[in-house]
């Protein structure tokens, strides 16, 4: 009797065309704006110019990298950008998992899905919304911020937030948590809905509070996908931030706290047309981004739970 024949490539291709029709949009977004255009890395070590092309264009080799790294603006560029992103790591990360963890324990199912709504939908506005509510919040002149401290007789006199560096780095971590806690909390609702009953009725058999058996059952069962987010958050641990910190710090005062590697590659590379340059220091950022990638992937196998 004859083995039966496989079925071919293009025959699986055709079965599962539905299938198929959502993944290669993706593939293909993928590879137009993520693959194709690493060519021009490239760029990173020639004296570009838009006349001659990445073909022509002279070698120079790591010179617009010794730019970076003796540019007067390294060093604060640096402290904003790792500082900015250990505070939303510290800040931002655990929020979602709190917030999922609160509302598990809620009994009322209509009162958990309105907490669920209102804290996911700022996740849905542009930064361009966001920054302007902030703007409205913040603002001197019958601003919500001012009014009620000025009401509870904590100022005199309104305060102009957006104009003071120190207070940046709250502002903005205060506005990153506000808009992605309720949708990384979806993740660890649905990780939380995974976990067996049974267990928790053992505990309570037990004698264990609900608060014991948030730290004895929940977080131990949760706790792959905590890591793998933890890996993630790493691994953009120098992507401290573009849209958000373009558009609330439009006062140049600002700029000592402000300025981080994204928006300063836009700044010095794009608006000054200094192509080279951009891509150089672009290419740096990616490469200590794997680099810390690869390290915590590495360090997360011991719990084993990783990446790859």
């Amino acid at each position: 009797m004859k083995a039966a024949v496989k079925p071919g490539v293009w025959k699986k291709l055709t079965n599962q065309l539905d299938l198929q029709s959502m993944v290669w949009p993706g593939i293909i977004f993928v590879a137009i704006f993520s693959y194709i255009p690493m060519y021009g890395v490239v760029m990173a070590f020639q004296q570009y110019d838009i006349f001659n092309g990445i073909l022509e264009s002279p070698w120079v080799g790591f010179m617009h990298f010794r730019m970076f790294f003796e540019a007067p603006e390294f060093w604060n560029v640096m402290r904003n950008t790792i500082v900015i992103s250990l505070l939303k790591l510290v800040i931002t990360f655990p929020a979602p998992i709190l917030l999922a963890l609160m509302l598990n324990e809620v009994g009322s199912m209509g009162f958990k899905r309105l907490v669920q709504t209102v804290s996911y939908l700022p996740y849905f506005l542009s930064w361009v919304i966001v920054s302007g509510f902030v703007f409205s919040l913040l603002s001197v002149d019958n601003g919500t911020v001012n009014f009620v401290l000025e009401r509870l007789n904590l100022t005199h006199e309104p305060v102009n937030f957006l104009a003071v560096p120190e207070y940046f780095w709250s502002i903005l971590v205060s506005v990153n948590v506000w808009k992605e806690i309720g949708f990384g909390s979806i993740v660890y609702l649905a990780a939380i809905a995974g976990v067996d009953p049974a267990m928790y009725e053992a505990a309570s058999i037990d004698g264990a509070s609900r608060f014991k058996q948030i730290f004895t059952i929940t977080l131990p069962s949760i706790s792959p996908v905590i890591i793998i987010f933890m890996i993630l958050a790493i691994g953009n641990l120098l992507s401290a931030g573009f849209e958000d910190i373009l558009l609330l710090a439009t006062n140049p005062i600002l700029r000592p706290y402000s300025d981080v590697i994204d928006t300063y590659v836009y700044r010095v590379g794009i608006l000054n047309a200094r192509f080279s340059y951009a891509t150089a220091v672009g290419l740096f950022k990616a490469v200590i981004s794997v680099i810390l990638l690869v390290t915590a992937n590495k360090i997360a196998r011991r719990a084993d739970v990783s990446l790859w």
